[in-house]
């Protein structure tokens, strides 16, 4: 008896703090530098939610470590809603690379909703002198080894991204890792390395300027903002999809309520046609979704990204 008193004392603050919800301003963690689509995505969202709640929400970049730095300030943080992490492919990638994370990516998060996805572009130095993904993958078994990508890093999204269509295409690519996306760009514009998958923001500028030949999305669907691009699946490999997204969690013992009250504004939000069309303009798919939904997500992404490193053989530690 004495338990089920406490259990709904519990529950009964939970409504009355959510009713109130934000009771201060609101901190939402981004574990990247700024700039590039992870923080546009933040702001994004944490411009309307300033908008709708009665305290503003915060973007706090925390790069570094791969996003283990800014998601393990989420994982300690009081769990009172009024930290959140923005989550990205990383988030289910580094279980896989890591032996040890200061954290478990199921047991110390509340995953509110997700938000949307956004593909990659695979793009290639116009001296490859390819216009196609069959031209690439004829090229490069014509030249086994001799043609190499760049990656935002070992086990990012991008390398996992080549590593999954060289296993598809049967082809050997040679990858070069670099400390950021950026990096990776600046040798492909230099015909250091021949090709890489990267960000429609990443890219856009270099492949209007004809600098950079994009020719397919990594998403299961064409992008909105680029409808002449085919899907990797339709250019080349079946059942391909490497497209990166984004959610929001919260620490674990956020009581439901106050995740309730978080789903129900960002819902909200996403159901805007302003906002669908920001999004849309930088190649991103809106998809929401309840907690349970985004919880059930990111089971699933775990297997899926925990298969694709083992299969690249991708190693931190």
């Amino acid at each position: 008896m004495k338990a089920l008193l406490c259990g709904l004392l519990v529950l009964i603050a939970g409504f009355a703090h959510a009713q109130d919800f934000p009771l201060r301003p609101v901190r939402f963690v981004v574990p990247y530098a700024p700039g590039a689509i992870n923080d546009a995505v933040a702001r994004m969202l944490a411009q309307r939610l300033t908008e709708t709640w009665p305290h503003p929400v915060i973007v706090d970049n925390r790069g570094g470590g791969g996003t283990i730095i800014g998601t393990e300030i989420v994982a300690r943080s009081p769990p009172d809603g009024h930290t959140m992490l923005l989550t990205s492919v990383a988030h289910a990638i580094t279980p896989a690379l890591h032996k040890k994370l200061p954290y478990d990516v199921m047991r110390d998060f509340a995953y509110v909703t997700r938000v949307g996805f956004g593909p990659f572009l695979l793009a290639v130095h116009p001296g490859l002198a390819v216009d196609s993904v069959k031209g690439l993958i004829a090229a490069a078994k014509a030249k086994p080894g001799q043609i190499s990508y760049g990656s935002s890093g070992i086990g990012g999204g991008a390398h996992l991204a080549t590593e999954v269509f060289k296993s598809m295409a049967g082809i050997d690519l040679v990858h070069v890792p670099y400390k950021g996306g950026g990096p990776a760009i600046a040798d492909l514009l230099a015909g250091q390395i021949q090709l890489t998958f990267a960000t429609p923001i990443a890219l856009g500028g270099h492949i209007k300027a004809g600098r950079l030949r994009a020719l397919a999305v990594s998403s299961p669907t064409r992008a909105r903002a680029l409808p002449d691009l085919p899907t990797m699946a339709e250019a080349c490999c079946p059942g391909y999809d490497a497209s990166p997204g984004w959610g929001i969690a919260v620490p674990a013992a956020t009581p439901k309520p106050v995740i309730e009250r978080i789903h129900a504004s960002v819902a909200g939000i996403l159901r805007q046609p302003e906002v669908i069309e920001r999004f849309a303009a930088q190649s991103v798919e809106i998809t929401g979704g309840t907690p349970a939904q985004a919880t059930a997500h990111m089971r699933s992404e775990l297997v899926r990204w925990a298969k694709a490193v083992k299969d690249s053989g991708a190693k931190i530690d």
